[in-house]
């Protein structure tokens, strides 16, 4: 069953299928009182040809690659995609290997809180679909595009979040998909755009202007390897006033917040998608871990990326893209010991409907929202990140390293 039959929110995952799908445009997304977004149908338009329900991945879900694992593991060696990038670079890579010619890439971008999925037909662009967006894009017509796109005889690039890729591969059913690279992104469940709104509210009461961009993990703004700090990425914002203002990941409250699950999609914490039967060739995701089985990656703290082929398409187009990192093969067990959205979905928190409530409160401010859900970080936290961290480790590991490699050598 479906949310346009049962309207249980937890049964729609908001990739839209259902109404790039309708061929007399009777459904439309429109947003509930938590921030999310979900099919609403026009009975006087509708026709009742139930392609919305055939299109549907909770109806019909796609088949998954049974294709065996490729990981690996490293980063761009463009030092300035590195450091204008979330992770590794490993998408500008994937892209910098699949644009030729003929091409169409899209990705989600953003203007503002506003994200919303786009195409680009020159690589040169590429830049407004990188950095992650965290907040569920709107796809607008992209599926349609890319159905069009591809019956034109033109190779096609959609990047998105696993329900995402899932939907368009529903929306496509039989269509020649020979051309079409779909890459997927790690997803921890997506967020409410309240808080963000309430955040938004607040910057302007107290510095006079609205969040031109958001950027919710900055590295820095120098693009020297020393200058890059991945563990401790910021959420910067640009304010429309030309004010910036910067937090600490480690004491920022919106991911205190998110990260307890307190504000995610209902469908997100029952995801068939968490698991490591993918549907995208490609997932992308940070190389959680790095400093504990594959150090040699850490690069001087700049970033780095997990990429997993999950079929034989996606192995081959990464084979040409690897020619853009610095990196190796790694064991893909290990790898998913450090990514916990590659095995399962997030659990319940069941303080979640108070925290909600308080954020669909238009009297409840920002201030008290981040008092009363956001935890400070713990003592062990701050000595792990700040103390004895992954620099740290990787530091003894590279003399540890060294050492054997010159005894080897004696």
């Amino acid at each position: 069953m479906d949310y346009l039959r049962t309207k249980v929110k937890n049964e729609c995952f908001g990739c839209e299928a259902c109404v790039q799908a309708c061929p007399k445009k009777a459904l439309a997304m429109q947003e509930d009182s938590e921030g999310f977004r979900y099919p609403q149908v026009n009975e006087d338009l509708c026709i009742h040809c139930d392609l919305c329900h055939r299109v549907c991945p909770a109806n019909n879900m796609p088949e998954c690659s049974h294709d065996q694992k490729y990981a690996y593991g490293g980063y761009h060696k463009d030092i300035e995609i590195r450091r204008t990038s979330t992770s590794g670079g490993a998408f500008t890579a994937i892209a910098q290997a699949f644009c030729d010619e003929n091409y169409v890439v899209y990705g989600a971008a953003s203007e503002g809180l506003d994200v919303f999925h786009k195409g680009i037909v020159d690589i040169r662009d590429l830049q407004t679909l990188c950095k992650s967006k965290y907040s569920q894009s709107r796809i607008g017509d992209t599926f349609r595009d890319v159905k069009s796109c591809l019956k034109a005889g033109k190779k096609v690039l959609f990047a998105g979040t696993p329900c995402q890729v899932a939907g368009l591969k529903s929306f496509l059913q039989s269509a020649d998909i020979s051309n079409l690279l779909l890459v997927e992104v790690v997803c921890e469940g997506v967020p409410s755009p309240l808080y963000v709104r309430k955040l938004d509210d607040h910057v302007e009461r107290k510095y006079g202007a609205r969040i031109q961009t958001l950027d919710y993990r900055s590295k820095g703004f120098k693009s020297t390897p020393s200058s890059f700090k991945w563990d401790f990425q910021r959420m910067r914002l640009d304010l429309k006033n030309g004010k910036i203002l910067d937090k600490d990941r480690w004491f920022n409250p919106y991911w205190s917040i998110w990260l307890k699950h307190l504000m995610s999609r209902p469908s997100c914490y029952q995801c068939p998608f968490a698991n490591t039967e993918r549907q995208a060739d490609i997932t992308l995701g940070d190389l959680w871990g790095v400093h504990l089985y594959c150090p040699e990656l850490y690069g001087k703290n700049g970033g780095a990326s997990l990429i997993v082929c999950n079929t034989e398409k996606g192995r081959k187009f990464w084979a040409k893209a690897a020619e853009y990192f610095i990196g190796h093969e790694l064991d893909f067990n290990t790898a998913l010991k450090y990514q916990a959205p590659l095995r399962k979905h997030i659990d319940d928190n069941p303080d979640r409907e108070a925290c909600m409530r308080d954020l669909m409160d238009p009297e409840t401010k920002y201030t008290e929202i981040c008092r009363k859900w956001a935890s400070p970080p713990t003592a062990k936290l701050l000595f792990q990140k700040y103390i004895w961290g992954n620099r740290q480790k990787v530091f003894i590991w590279n003399l540890k390293h060294n050492d054997k490699e010159r005894n080897k050598n004696a």
